[in-house]
Parts: C-alpha cells; structure tokens; sequence
C-alpha cells in the first residue's frame, strides 16, 4: 500500500467510494449511564446520510433511540474513516418500500422480515474524519458541523 500523504480533495472522494461500495461498519453508542457499546453493522449510503437497521430493544437500538448520536467506524486500522452523526429513529415501515429495497439489496438482508422487532437509523454525518497513517493526521477532518471542507 502507498503510503504517501493523499491530498485531501483525494481522501474526500476514498471515502466518498468506501461509503457507497462497502458494505458493513462499526456502530458505537452508550448507554445512559455510559456503558459503551460496539457492533458491526450492515448499511446503505444515499449521498447524505447513512442508514442502519437493529432489532429495537438490543442495546445498539435502545442507545442510539436514547442518545440519538453516534459514531461509525469505516474501513481498518491502516485506512479508516470516523464518522459522527446525529441519529434520526424511524420505524421500520415509515420508509419508501424502494428504500427498505435497496438497503435490502446491498446488505443481503431485510429487517421488514425479521422476527424482531427492528427500527431504521438513519445517521446524518456532522463529523467526518478520514486518515492512514501519521502523515495524514494534521489534515483528517474533511467535513465539520455536517460540511465538506473540500
């Protein structure tokens, strides 16, 4: 792996193609009285938010119905993205069949028929911060307060 400092316009568009291409992510959360929380989730990027689907009553579910934050973790260690977001709870008919159907599609698996209970996350970035290794640090946040910077 090359591992020269990308330009960030560069990183920008890595991590543009990891959220569109991959597949699963790190969901982390706490609970109420700040017991961490980490899970590996299937999801589905639309250009603007990053949609998620748990059983309602596991701990991710009930964290991040309680606190409605996050933070998502993409890619590994040597090429990560961190992503922070506001979390927006959705039942799990309140969206358009053609969304549930695509996120269906992309994960290999459709939470309107599992035998939980399930509910739609949908996080909406503020944060986004993406690097390999130290010679990236200096430069890592390429979106704040839910803005590209590049």
């Amino acid at each position: 792996m090359d591992t020269s400092a990308r330009p960030r316009a560069q990183r920008r568009r890595d991590t543009e193609h990891r959220l569109t291409h991959d597949v699963d992510l790190w969901v982390a959360s706490a609970s109420a009285d700040g017991v961490p929380y980490l899970v590996p989730l299937s999801f589905d990027w639309d250009g603007e938010a990053v949609l998620l689907a748990t059983a309602a009553k596991s701990p991710t579910g009930r964290n991040l119905a309680a606190s409605r934050t996050t933070r998502l973790g993409l890619g590994d260690v040597r090429d990560v993205t961190m992503i922070d977001g506001d979390v927006e709870v959705l039942e799990i008919d309140a969206l358009p069949p053609e969304v549930g159907d695509r996120f269906a599609a992309r994960s290999g698996f459709d939470p309107r028929r599992g035998q939980s209970a399930y509910r739609w996350f949908r996080v909406i970035p503020r944060r986004i911060q993406t690097w390999r290794e130290e010679n990236e640090l200096a430069d890592r946040e390429l979106m704040r307060d839910g803005r590209w910077l590049v």
